[in-house]
C-alpha cells in the first residue's frame, strides 16, 4: 500500500530506542524525510544512520538534546524546510507511591508528557493547514483508558494531553484543511523499557524474568508481546495521506488487553 507521504517532513521524538525508532523506521521506509531526536547523542546518530539505510533517497537529520527544553524544540522544528508530519513521543515518568511524589515530580511529568506536546503541536499546525496537509500522532499509553495503580504521574500527565488533543483536533480551522492529530496508545511491546520494567518487577516479587515475562503475557488476548515494528507501522497509516479523515481518535494497539466495550 503506498501512503501517499513520500517526500514528506517529519520530526520524530525520542527517536532513537523502542516505539519511537520502530514509528521512524516505518516513515523511512514510506520515502518521508526524518527529524529524529533523543537525549544521547551517541544512540540517536547510530539511529540515523541506519535509518538512511532503510531508503537511501531521504534525508534524516539527528538533532540531540532534551525535548523538553525550549532551546531543542526550536532547533527541531528549524531542521526542516518545513514539517509534514509530528510525532511526539517521550519516556514515562518514574512508577511509585502518589504519596512520595513531590510538586516537582508532578511539574516534570507533566512538562514532559504533556506540556511539551502541546508546545510542538502549537509550533506546527497552523503552517500545516495553510499548506493543506498535516499529521500529528502523539504516542501516549494504554493507561489513558485503563490506568495503572504504579504509574499515576503517567497516567496524570497523558490523559491532561489527551483532554487537550480531544478538543484542539476539532478545530475546524485544522480538521478543514486535512490536520488531523490522534493519539496512538500502546500496550506491552518488546522494548528495553518493558524488559526493564520486567526486571525490576521480578527483583521485587523474588520471581525470574521469564516467569514474569510469562505471567504479564498470559494477562493478554494475543498471548505475547507487541513487536515494535507493529507499532510503527500503524503508525505511519496514521500519518499518511489515507487517513485524512480520521482526528481526535485514541487508537489503542494492545492486543486485546483492555476489556471494555469503548
Amino acid at each position: 500500500m503506498d501512503l501517499g507521504i513520500a517526500g514528506r517532513w517529519a520530526l520524530v521524538c525520542a527517536a532513537s530506542k523502542g516505539l519511537g525508532r520502530a514509528s521512524a523506521a516505518a516513515l523511512a521506509r514510506e520515502g518521508v524525510n526524518l527529524v529524529v531526536n533523543a537525549r544521547d547523542p551517541d544512540t540517536l546518530v547510530d539511529t540515523a544512520a541506519w535509518l538512511r539505510t532503510l531508503d537511501p533517497t531521504i534525508e534524516v537529520i539527528a538533532v540531540p538534546g532534551d525535548i523538553t527544553t525550549a532551546s531543542v524544540r526550536e532547533t527541531a522544528l528549524a531542521a526542516a524546510p518545513q514539517l509534514d508530519i509530528l510525532v511526539n513521543n517521550a519516556g514515562g515518568p518514574p512508577p511509585g507511591d502518589f504519596r512520595n511524589w513531590t510538586a516537582q515530580d508532578w511539574q516534570r511529568a507533566v512538562n514532559a508528557n504533556m506540556i511539551t506536546p502541546i508546545e510542538l503541536i502549537k509550533a506546527c499546525v497552523d503552517d500545516m493547514a495553510a499548506r493543506g496537509f498535516g499529521r500529528v500522532v502523539n504516542i501516549t499509553s494504554s493507561s489513558v483508558k485503563a490506568p495503572i495503580e504504579a504509574l499515576g504521574l503517567s497516567n496524570g500527565a497523558r490523559a491532561g494531553l489527551t483532554g487537550f488533543v480531544a478538543g484542539i483536533a476539532r478545530q475546524a480551522r485544522l480538521a478543514s484543511n486535512n490536520v488531523t492529530i490522534n493519539n496512538l496508545l500502546p500496550g506491552s511491546f518488546d522494548t528495553g523499557r518493558l524488559r526493564s520494567n520486567l526486571a525490576s518487577e521480578a527483583k521485587g516479587s523474588g520471581k525470574s524474568v521469564e516467569q514474569t515475562a510469562e505471567e504479564r503475557q498470559a494477562k493478554i488476548p494475543a498471548g505475547r508481546f507487541g513487536d515494535p515494528d507493529e507499532f510503527g507501522a500503524l503508525c505511519a497509516f496514521l500519518c499518511s495521506a489515507l487517513a485524512g479523515y480520521l482526528t481526535g481518535q485514541n487508537v489503542l494497539l494492545d492486543g486485546g488487553a483492555y476489556p471494555g466495550t469503548f
